[in-house]
């Protein structure tokens, strides 16, 4: 896989274009759903271990060989149009300040590129989800108080839809349509019935993983966390597991990363404990697999989900959740030189 992803960045780097749809068709070759960059993630998961390390830098560096090689060649096509017409046209607008992409949406893409990096899928589904899917095959009992129209935002002419409260429902979904070994990880936009405030909004957006497969164990879970959060804070990041309880899981752990903002030693942030609690995770309960027609006695895996909302406030050091929500460019500038 190393020399096929070497010999197509060799033809990135030679490629040239004298039109508009000669690098269109580029583009399409490489970045579509369809195209080479998301096949090449698609078989990254049958890549051996002591190879994905590199074989996924070399996917990242062919990825940005593309995306680079488009904005040139778009560049110097449009210098050219420009070249052949007027030389001054007074009819343009003034320079205005280009776009940058929302804090939200940088880190959102950092940790797909986290989990993409040791075999992880990415896998979407619905915001209005059914009650089977949102609560029931997650082990929600009955009487559980998300059920109850003061937590959740249920579909007024049909109870049984409401916007969905995790995005662990896309993980059922995955489980129902495939059978193990399964490693995914499902972004997207949840809704709570909760009081806006500097901490908490209606409105929140998770990033929740799943894996089964035979013989899974929460020493899998700890190291695969452990990875990620090496990689999204830092090196020295260190890590804890609190025990904690979740319907879909046992057992169940909260996990804490060390503070990078006061590096353990105590701050407003951290609540001066040196910890910041991040995500919740566990294994999955036997009765979810059964569920989703797995077999439980066959099969293992573990669960977690985190809010990309919290993680992009200790990321950048915000201390008010609602400036997420709110448009302010003074706010929204200040990440222009983020990746």
């Amino acid at each position: 896989m190393k020399d096929k992803i070497n010999h197509l960045l060799a033809e990135v780097e030679a490629f040239s274009a004298e039109n508009t749809e000669q690098l269109e068709a580029f583009r399409i070759k490489f970045l579509s759903k369809k195209g080479i960059i998301p096949s090449l993630f698609a078989d990254f998961k049958s890549v051996p271990q002591e190879d994905r390390r590199e074989t996924g830098r070399l996917i990242n560096t062919l990825k940005q060989a593309v995306q680079q090689k488009i904005i040139f060649l778009k560049d110097k096509l449009d210098e050219q149009s420009g070249m052949q017409g007027s030389t001054l046209d007074l009819s343009l607008p003034a320079e205005t300040p280009l776009g940058t992409r929302h804090p939200l949406s940088i880190v959102r893409n950092e940790i797909i590129d986290i989990f993409s990096r040791i075999g992880f899928s990415v896998s979407e589904g619905p915001e209005i989800e059914d009650d089977f899917h949102n609560f029931t095959a997650l082990n929600f009992p009955e009487e559980h108080p998300a059920r109850d129209m003061q937590d959740t935002f249920f579909i007024e002419k049909d109870p049984d839809l409401a916007l969905r409260t995790h995005t662990s429902s896309v993980q059922v979904r995955v489980m129902e349509k495939s059978q193990p070994p399964i490693r995914t990880i499902s972004p997207g936009r949840v809704f709570r019935n909760e009081a806006i405030s500097a901490r908490a909004h209606c409105i929140f957006h998770q990033v929740e993983g799943l894996y089964v497969d035979e013989n899974v164990s929460f020493t899998d879970l700890k190291q695969t966390l452990f990875y990620f959060a090496r990689e999204l804070f830092g090196k020295h990041t260190k890590i804890r597991f609190r025990p904690s309880f979740f319907p879909f899981t046992e057992p169940s752990a909260e996990m804490d990363v060390s503070c990078n903002i006061c590096g353990g030693k105590g701050c407003n942030i951290c609540k001066y404990t040196g910890w910041v609690e991040i995500l919740g995770c566990g294994m999955v309960d036997p009765n979810v697999l059964e569920a989703c027609h797995i077999d439980n006695e066959k099969y293992t895996g573990f669960a977690f989900g985190m809010g990309i909302e919290r993680i992009t406030m200790l990321k950048y050091q915000v201390n008010d959740l609602r400036l997420f929500f709110e448009n302010d460019l003074r706010f929204l500038k200040q990440f222009q030189a983020a990746r």
